[in-house]
């Protein structure tokens, strides 16, 4: 494992931030205060490669590892994390499972659409009634003939309201539990399919957040994901790149808020000096610092194994437990750095510290990895390979068109 960048990946790393701090910047505060969806990204953000970063050429992508989708996901969190959550549900959880999973026919068809912006996907798991249960689903399917007829209903679904294709999970054999879960690819239009917005949150309130219904829709066998009874490990395999995309975003978020604290607390003075000299405020800016450092570790180990087709859920799960949590202190010393300057709109470190905090909850939340985390010290569970894990990168397939 390399500890430092390559040419490639810094050039990508650049340009991302380039990107951020010419189109996101400029006009995220304003989605921000207005709870809307910066509809105008999304041509912006595929015109770059970033819907399709880590996609093969063949089927449209711009043919890069998947350390280059973190760098991607950290540079667009710097800027806000609405704007890195699109690239991790459109990617993360609904091409790269099609990729991970589907036939040949079903990546022909589904992803250059994706990405290239032209489609957008999201991922409808949770329910009201089950997050981290996922065994507790009640969406259901059952098959008539050549095709299968669904109803339940999704919730806390990102981009559900932007959405042309929805990655559903459904029971088609309820009395196995998790075995009996299977995916689903829903577009929208379909007969029984509808949306609904939810409003009224704390934070990313620039990213679309809602619902789905479905009310009896047929879905073709053609849109099945995977076989059977496979819905579980597709859900879980997504969720490792979800985790993945959100613990790099979490260090874009930190090194924001220091970037920012550094320049308040060298021109702010209070008894005579500026606050950079006191020691309190120094000792805030050291554990920002840590924490950067071991999150970005934490990262680049969980991106080499990706690279590398090695299981890594035990990895991912540390390292959005660990990038998560020290995103939310550190944005929360920002804060407390700033003073009442902190504590407004004003000030970028403000709508970090309300982001910081869903990153905690989203995609298991903090307490769920940490039960995670015992259970590898304790031996209940282990990382065998269960065909959960991405396809090596091999840079001759990736980048090389059919």
């Amino acid at each position: 494992m390399e500890f430092d960048l390559s040419i490639e990946h810094r050039i990508i790393q650049q340009q991302v931030y380039d990107f951020s701090r010419d189109e996101v910047i400029p006009i995220i505060l304003e989605h921000d205060k207005r709870a809307t969806f910066p509809h105008e990204l999304i041509p912006k953000l595929a015109s770059r490669g970033y819907l399709g970063v880590c996609l093969p050429i063949r089927y449209a992508g711009a043919g890069r590892d998947y350390e280059s989708l973190a760098l991607v996901s950290e540079g667009l969190e710097w800027a806000d994390s609405s704007v890195r959550e699109t690239i991790a549900v459109h990617l993360g959880l609904h091409a790269l499972p099609i990729f991970q999973w589907g036939t040949e026919a079903q990546k022909k068809r589904f992803l250059p659409s994706l990405a290239s912006g032209e489609n957008i996907g999201c991922f409808g798991l949770t329910e009201s009634g089950c997050g981290s249960d996922v065994s507790g689903l009640t969406t259901h399917a059952r098959k008539e003939g050549g095709r299968y007829i669904l109803t339940g209903e999704k919730t806390w679904v990102t981009l559900a309201n932007v959405a042309d294709r929805m990655l559903i999970f459904a029971k088609t054999e309820p009395s196995r539990g998790t075995r009996g879960i299977t995916a689903f690819i829903l577009e929208r239009g379909w007969n029984g399919v509808a949306t609904g917005a939810i409003a009224g949150k704390m934070g990313v309130r620039a990213s679309d957040t809602g619902w789905i219904k479905m009310d009896n829709v047929v879905v073709p066998d053609s849109h099945r994901l995977g076989e059977e009874g496979e819905g579980f490990k597709i859900a879980m395999s997504a969720l490792d790149i979800g985790r993945y995309s959100v613990a790099a975003g979490a260090v874009g978020l930190m090194k924001a808020c220091l970037q920012e604290s550094v320049r308040y607390a060298s021109e702010r003075k209070t008894f005579g000096k500026p606050i950079a000299e006191h020691q309190l405020v120094q000792q805030m800016i050291a554990l920002m610092q840590q924490r950067i450092d071991l999150g970005e570790l934490l990262v680049r180990k969980v991106g080499h194994l990706k690279n590398r087709g090695v299981r890594n859920t035990r990895e991912t799960s540390m390292a959005k437990w660990y990038c998560t949590e020290s995103a939310n202190a550190t944005a929360n010393d920002a804060v407390q750095i700033h003073g009442a300057y902190g504590y407004s709109d004003a000030c970028s470190v403000e709508r970090h510290l309300r982001n910081s905090k869903s990153a905690t909850i989203y995609e298991g939340t903090t307490q769920i990895h940490q039960l995670m985390q015992a259970g590898y010290v304790f031996g209940f569970r282990e990382d065998k390979p269960l065909r959960c894990e991405l396809p090596a990168y091999d840079a001759d397939y990736w980048q090389t068109a059919e």
